[in-house]
């Protein structure tokens, strides 16, 4: 049949989860410093579960968000660990590729706080400059605007490895992105700037069809890997937000989410996998899913 990439799911709410503390503005970079080698033990549950791909736990490690906290000299180290408990994943397992996760500046969802390029793409190359040479890929994560577009992948390049640009759309409509701009349009700003892959991520899954219809205009590999929260709220649209504001749904099966993701297969997606609130155990599913099918995890 054919070949798919079957991606981890959500590393900053199954850290959340395990950790069993109370969320802080700083979220899985938080449990990372607290509890050493929980980021590892969830790559590898995600592995095992049929995952090929452990994506870095550098989403938030951005110097913008340390400053806040007053950790801004722990920008090094913290990339060094996300890095590290990566690896250790890998090699518990025997095999898998890393993503360097490429994160939004300020807050997610936020392109009304988005730094122009003159300030953004420094920010966003040092981070990628961390990933050359030990990543096998990076992975721009929910992209909400055309500027922001722009300035991540302009960055991302810098690490010259292959790039995948996921966008966040909005839950109500899968043609927009959260700042009201045209997905597509987008999508054919990552295509001109080189990227690899375009993918939707951190949107519910009831919209992501719509999403891939423009995706796949690209003519690019494309895929997607949703949230399984009820919506992004407005109380966590403000400045230091915490993930307590945001709540799973009650819905959000394994076998819920898998019904979702082998609809996208359908549609042409090759690159799967789960963002916020999908767990090994969604993963799990969709790995046994795919092989019932007939398609070949890559």
């Amino acid at each position: 049949m054919t070949e798919i990439t079957l991606l981890d799911g959500g590393m900053g709410q199954e850290l959340v989860h395990r950790a069993g503390d109370k969320p802080t503005a700083l979220w899985s970079t938080q449990v990372m410093m607290d509890r050493p080698g929980l980021v590892a033990e969830v790559s590898s549950d995600f592995f095992a579960a049929g995952a090929t791909i452990a994506t870095l736990n550098s989403y938030a490690v951005q110097r913008d968000r340390l400053s806040v906290a007053g950790i801004e000299d722990k920008f090094d180290t913290l990339h060094a660990m996300a890095l590290q408990e990566a690896q250790n994943a890998r090699a518990t397992h025997g095999s898998g590729r890393i993503a360097g996760s490429l994160g939004p500046l300020g807050a997610s969802y936020r392109p009304d706080i988005h730094p122009g390029a003159d300030v953004a793409v420094p920010i966003y190359s040092e981070v990628a400059a961390k990933f050359a040479g030990n990543t096998d890929l990076v992975i721009c994560e929910t992209v909400v605007s055309l500027e922001h577009t722009r300035c991540i992948i302009e960055a991302a390049r810098s690490a010259n490895m292959p790039i995948w640009c996921a966008f966040s759309v909005s839950d109500e409509d899968g043609s927009i992105l959260r700042s009201g701009e045209p997905l597509e349009e987008a999508v054919m700003i990552a295509k001109d700037m080189g990227v690899d892959a375009v993918l939707a991520n951190c949107s519910t899954p009831e919209v992501i069809a719509e999403a891939l219809s423009h995706l796949a205009k690209a003519d690019l590999p494309y895929g997607a890997y949703a949230n399984g929260f009820t919506k992004i709220t407005d109380g966590f649209l403000k400045a230091n937000p915490t993930v307590d504001a945001l709540s799973k749904r009650h819905d959000f099966t394994p076998e819920s989410y898998a019904d979702h993701v082998m609809k996208w297969v359908d549609q042409g997606a090759t690159l799967v996998g789960g963002c916020c609130e999908v767990s090994p155990a969604h993963i799990a599913e969709i790995a046994k899913r795919l092989r019932a099918a007939g398609h070949t995890i890559v």
